[in-house]
């Protein structure tokens, strides 16, 4: 008889510690995907919840944000030039059901994956693309990723890409072409400044040989600004025109 309390005793310890052991409390970011017997049973959660050992199981998943850094892939461009590309993608898990049940392991293979699109969007642009159009192949990147994490369960929001290197021997061509370009550029601009003062000046030769008496006013003119010079010296021609004039009877 002496055993009997001991006996209850125990028990209610044992179903304490059930009860205890089958309260579950999840984060407002937390959902717990349940299973009955190995089944699925639903998603519970955020708050207080109750999951009975040996006959439910809980896996617990994570709602917020999560930023993937995807390692730097060697890329071979259309114009056939080998660059190391990394990026930065953002998702998160929008059904904690198909994140568990539908793939093994989401993360690793939203990794895997974002690492392999990655070198099959750039591989479909020429260097000058990579390099010019980086919001473009991001958002190429992200839509191609959330239309395959889809079925997972998986919201891929942004995809940024980080860094596109280049091997020692492409800088110095490209530093090379862009030197080139901008001589090429000078040359042009310099070309352009003779053409219109030609032009300018074709156009003021036209109008002083219009008139005799305009080439007259420009002579005295030039003649003015030459007095006003500290030189010492000064031969300066004397048309004609000025002297005939004076020279009629």
């Amino acid at each position: 008889m002496n055993e009997m309390p001991f006996f209850w005793g125990a028990i209610a310890i044992l179903l304490l510690m059930l009860v205890m052991n089958a309260v579950k409390v999840l984060r407002e970011y937390e959902r717990g995907v349940i299973f009955f017997l190995g089944r699925f049973a639903g998603v519970k959660g955020p708050g207080l919840i109750i999951v009975w050992p040996v006959i439910q199981a809980i896996v617990k998943v994570d709602l917020r944000t999560i930023v993937l850094d995807v390692p730097k892939q060697d890329v071979i461009s259309r114009d056939n030039v080998s660059v190391k590309v990394n990026a930065v993608v953002y998702f998160r898990v929008l059904d904690p059901a198909k994140a568990i049940i539908q793939v093994a392991n989401a993360f690793e293979a939203t990794s895997q994956l974002a690492q392999t699109t990655l070198r099959s969007v750039l591989g479909q642009h020429e260097l000058d693309e990579m390099l010019a159009q980086r919001e473009k192949l991001n958002a190429d990147v992200q839509q191609i990723l959330d239309s395959s994490t889809d079925a997972w369960g998986i919201k891929v929001s942004h995809v940024e890409i980080k860094h596109v290197d280049l091997d020692e021997t492409m800088i110095r061509a490209m530093a090379r072409q862009a030197e080139a370009e901008r001589a090429r550029r000078a040359k042009v601009i310099h070309a352009e400044g003779e053409k219109q003062a030609a032009q300018t000046l074709v156009e003021a030769a036209q109008l002083l040989g219009a008139d005799p008496r305009a080439i007259q006013l420009r002579y005295m003119q030039t003649l003015t600004e030459l007095g006003n010079d500290r030189s010492n010296t000064i031969v300066f021609p004397l048309p004609i025109d000025l002297l005939r004039p004076l020279l009629e009877p």
